[in-house]
């Protein structure tokens, strides 16, 4: 019985085992390994994206440097890189992104009840997107500039216990508003977000779907403004922003 595990091992104990196999038989992902299982594979890269690990000597050497620990998070050995490397390009990924679906689940229904007294009655979220460099020699794909790549990680956050609702991961140059269009939006729902997600047509789209949303106002005051008289004359019920701060407005339907 481990008495003083340290907080990786602790990680890890929160993902089911039991449940991860499952996964692995239900997408062959160990169909032709041998001694490399998907588990170890799961381990070495959570502890890559942990320790920020920059290339597959740094995953292999931080895991070798704690080889006596490795018992506590189920793996034998640290794995040599050639091995990780070779895992990493052919199993399947869905494997993963199922695993991810599987522990948000269980994280949603360990979320505690809202017990703050400022709380809203609609569902709040948060719609924004953030910008990750890539090594344009290794990731040709994601050309973002001429010397730089990137991808653009867009994500929505549900307030109730701060945990992503939708997430999607495009090139660096997809704007947000094309994003925003295919988001998946539940009426009544309250949508916080920055400027760069202003849209006539699109706040037209939402005020029609009974879903309310917060922005701010651009540099450009002309652009807010025809979006303040669009809404004002069609008498539509929406929430729109059209001063420097934030300002809830409410048109009655």
């Amino acid at each position: 019985m481990v008495k003083h595990a340290s907080l990786f091992s602790q990680l890890i104990a929160l993902f089911n085992r039991h449940q991860f196999y499952s996964l692995v038989v239900k997408h062959k992902a160990e169909r032709y390994a041998k001694g490399f299982n998907s588990w170890d594979q799961f381990v070495a890269m959570l502890f890559c994206q942990l320790a920020q690990a920059k290339s597959l000597r740094e995953i292999c050497g931080g895991l070798a440097c704690c080889i006596g620990k490795l018992r506590h998070v189920g793996m034998k050995d640290a794995p040599k890189k050639s091995t990780l490397c070779y895992a990493n390009a052919q199993r399947p990924w869905q494997l993963y992104r199922d695993l991810f679906y599987q522990t948000l689940a269980t994280c949603k229904t360990a979320v505690p009840g809202k017990h703050k007294k400022f709380r809203f009655k609609n569902k709040l979220l948060s719609l924004d997107s953030t910008t990750i460099s890539l090594c344009l020699a290794l990731f040709p794909w994601a050309k973002f500039r001429r010397t730089k790549g990137a991808v653009k990680l867009h994500l929505l956050l549900n307030h109730d216990g701060y945990l992503p609702t939708y997430a999607y991961i495009s090139n660096g140059k997809k704007h947000d508003v094309t994003i925003a269009r295919i988001v998946p939006l539940a009426p009544g729902s309250i949508v916080a977000m920055d400027r760069g997600y202003i849209d006539c047509a699109l706040f037209w789209r939402w005020t029609q779907e009974g879903i309310f949303f917060v922005t701010r106002q651009k540099d450009d005051r002309q652009s807010c403004h025809s979006c303040h008289m669009q809404f004002d004359n069609r008498q539509m019920r929406s929430v729109f922003c059209c001063l420097k701060t934030y300002l809830w407005l409410q048109y009655d339907s």
